[in-house]
């Protein structure tokens, strides 16, 4: 872990009303940002928390995350409150939401695991009942550029040429429908996971990570949440919060179609994303979830709507790379 104090942070801490803070270094993600926790005396024998963010420009632009944040909570959705901020340095000092990610509680808490993802369902259905944010659309060009980093990144990786050119147009048949049916469109936090939900200390559930908001399909966060590359979720625990949501929403009779579809769609762009993390940023942590990805997608591509996506797979990605949920990249 990188333990070097961003530039700039004692007097951006300072103007904040945080002197004399000490600052933990954290664990980081797959980006550039780095995290840390701020502790504070509150004046009364106590102490404060807060999480920076240090997200350095030109990596980084922390006006997104601000702006979905601010929306999120304008309409009562547990963003974290931003404190302050520094957007030509890249730093935010947030609300403290704790340690306790979903991912990890759910490791001690096993017993716990229905309950807390219906919650997470639920979290959804208000997201989904409110306005759609002013954020750009989830676009056709949006879902293939992330479709084609399997080829980009994943492919070359396994040694293998494949026909790119096919590949999007298959893409483009089965997203269509997709497409006109995702219309008017609800805020798609496009990472809702749960190491990216956090259980707090007043039994709600705060998000984080959502930076990248567009307004597209009800089905793609779902798809983020129940198709989990980082943690388990069995095929059963699956279908019983997806029926937990319709059960709550009218998603109309080609949601299940779409649903697949779509994780197919965001199974695809993960491979690609963890075999670049790999390639290009060197780290090759993230290879070890590739099987569970790739096993996702395989039983995604069995629904009929993925047929020209499933045919592509079958010509171009040889059957014992198949088999193996996605070969061996190390």
């Amino acid at each position: 872990m990188n333990q070097s104090l961003p530039d700039g942070i004692v007097p951006f801490l300072r103007s904040a009303g945080w002197v004399d803070a000490k600052i933990e270094p954290l664990p980081g993600d797959a980006s550039f940002r780095r995290y840390f926790r701020v502790r504070a005396f509150n004046g009364h024998g106590g102490h404060r928390t807060a999480m920076l963010m240090d997200a350095p420009p030109p990596h980084e632009d922390t006006g997104p995350f601000r702006a979905v944040a601010r929306w999120l909570r304008a309409h009562d959705h547990r963003a974290p409150v931003v404190y302050a901020e520094d957007n030509a340095r890249g730093l935010v000092l947030l609300e403290d939401f704790g340690d306790d990610r979903m991912r990890d509680w759910l490791d001690d808490n096993a017993e716990a695991e229905d309950d807390t993802y219906r919650r997470a369902i639920d979290a959804l259905v208000r997201l989904h009942a409110s306005p759609p944010g002013p954020f750009a659309p989830y676009d056709l060009a949006t879902y293939q550029r992330e479709a084609g980093l399997l080829p980009e990144w994943y492919c070359p990786a396994m040694g293998l040429k494949v026909d790119t050119e096919t590949y999007v147009k298959a893409w483009d048949e089965v997203l269509a429908p997709v497409l006109e049916r995702q219309e008017p469109g609800v805020t798609v936090l496009r990472d809702y996971h749960a190491e990216n939900i956090m259980l707090l200390a007043d039994g709600n559930q705060g998000i984080i990570d959502f930076q990248d908001a567009l307004v597209g399909h009800r089905a793609y966060d779902l798809v983020s949440l129940l198709q989990d590359a980082r943690r388990e979720v069995s095929p059963e625990l699956e279908r019983r919060m997806l029926e937990h949501y319709r059960a709550q929403v009218d998603a109309g009779p080609d949601f299940e179609a779409d649903y697949t579809t779509l994780g197919a769609q965001r199974n695809a762009k993960i491979v690609g994303i963890f075999a670049r993390l790999w390639k290009r940023d060197d780290k090759p942590r993230y290879l070890a979830l590739i099987p569970r990805v790739w096993e996702a997608l395989e039983r995604d591509l069995k629904h009929p709507a993925l047929a020209p996506v499933d045919e592509w797979f079958a010509a171009n990605i040889p059957q014992e790379i198949r088999d193996t949920f996605g070969g061996e990249l190390m």
